[in-house]
């Protein structure tokens, strides 16, 4: 996974967003990833079926780790059964190439799932 050893950079409000016509070949080195728009801000979702709870909260606290490592953090939502990530860019309110950089670092965590 070419992304995956890719790191963060800091982004500002004047960073760019990823062009449209370059999010359809990133999103296919994140296969599992969709692509949403929450009121208007484009964003990456992968919900991860996990075995109950307290894998649930492992995975939660695994992706917790790699967001603090890389500065960059994401909304997750845990349940039992299943963690969803959604990664964004706040301060220019879309996709950065990072929140796909961090989309495949998560799926790194998943080769044990």
């Amino acid at each position: 996974m070419e992304l995956a050893n890719e790191r963060c950079e800091a982004c500002h409000k004047d960073s760019p967003q990823v062009p449209a016509e370059d999010e359809q070949a990133l999103l296919e080195q994140i296969p599992n990833w969709k692509l949403i728009e929450v009121d208007g801000v484009k964003r990456l979702e992968r919900v991860i079926k996990v075995k109950g709870w307290r894998p649930a909260v492992d995975l939660t606290n695994r992706i917790a780790e790699l967001a603090d490592e890389s500065g960059h953090h994401p909304r997750i939502v845990t349940e039992w059964g299943r963690v969803s990530v959604q990664w964004w860019t706040h301060a220019i309110k879309g996709l950065h190439r990072n929140d796909f950089v961090m989309a495949a670092k998560v799926d790194t965590l998943l080769v044990d799932e």
